[in-house]
């Protein structure tokens, strides 16, 4: 049997999100073990992208099924299993992120060392030792990303995480975010566009080479 023919079967052989819930809904615990493998890449790579921290990300991830597992007994199917997960991480990463900033705004930092939580990276100061700035330069560009994403109103950010980091269809993202197809559309390409020019001031010719 060709390697593609025998992933071909393993896919068709897989049971559908709907089987899985019904399932665990009936009491097979399994079933939300197999949900957790066929979205936990996913959950994690959203909560990733929102909050611009992987340890944080791990967290809010873990929160997340948490939360799945405590509701999914009363899931209705009113709408895709995928489209309620990425509810769900969604509102997890906007809590965290609104907890994150309200912290940091109660406290000051000092400029060495680290806060006095944990809930944030260690503080990296500048110097003139030698090292290697490859891992360096692409946080730097990442972190320029994400503060270029932190400039976009909620709904904007929202979409394109979506459509272009999850690469969700339009008629997803309007269910999940509750909006008319053409909206979305709208918004997208508004978001795109304002997105372009906060990077373009920010970015220079080297920086792009």
């Amino acid at each position: 049997m060709s390697l593609t023919l025998f992933l071909l079967l393993g896919v068709i052989g897989a049971p559908r999100d709907a089987e899985l819930v019904a399932r665990f809904q009936s009491g097979d615990a399994d079933a939300f073990t197999e949900i957790v493998r066929r979205y936990q890449h996913r959950v994690f790579t959203l909560a990733v992208r929102w909050m611009g921290d992987p340890r944080v990300a791990e967290e809010v991830s873990q929160d997340v099924f948490i939360a799945l597992y405590r509701a999914l007994g009363g899931f209705r199917g009113d709408s895709s299993l995928s489209t309620w997960v990425y509810r769900v991480v969604i509102n997890h990463c906007k809590n965290r992120r609104l907890y994150r900033m309200r912290r940091a705004a109660d406290r000051h930092e000092p400029l060495e060392g680290n806060p006095r939580d944990d809930d944030g990276p260690e503080r990296q100061l500048a110097h003139d030792g030698p090292g290697t700035d490859a891992g360096l330069m692409e946080s730097e560009a990442s972190a320029i990303v994400h503060e270029a994403l932190d400039t976009l109103d909620e709904q904007q950010r929202h979409i394109i995480l979506l459509r272009d980091v999850e690469d969700m269809s339009y008629e997803e993202i309007a269910d999940l975010l509750g909006l008319p197809r053409g909206t979305v559309k709208s918004r997208l390409h508004r978001a795109r566009a304002q997105l372009a020019t906060v990077l373009s001031k920010r970015l220079n010719k080297d920086d792009v080479l």
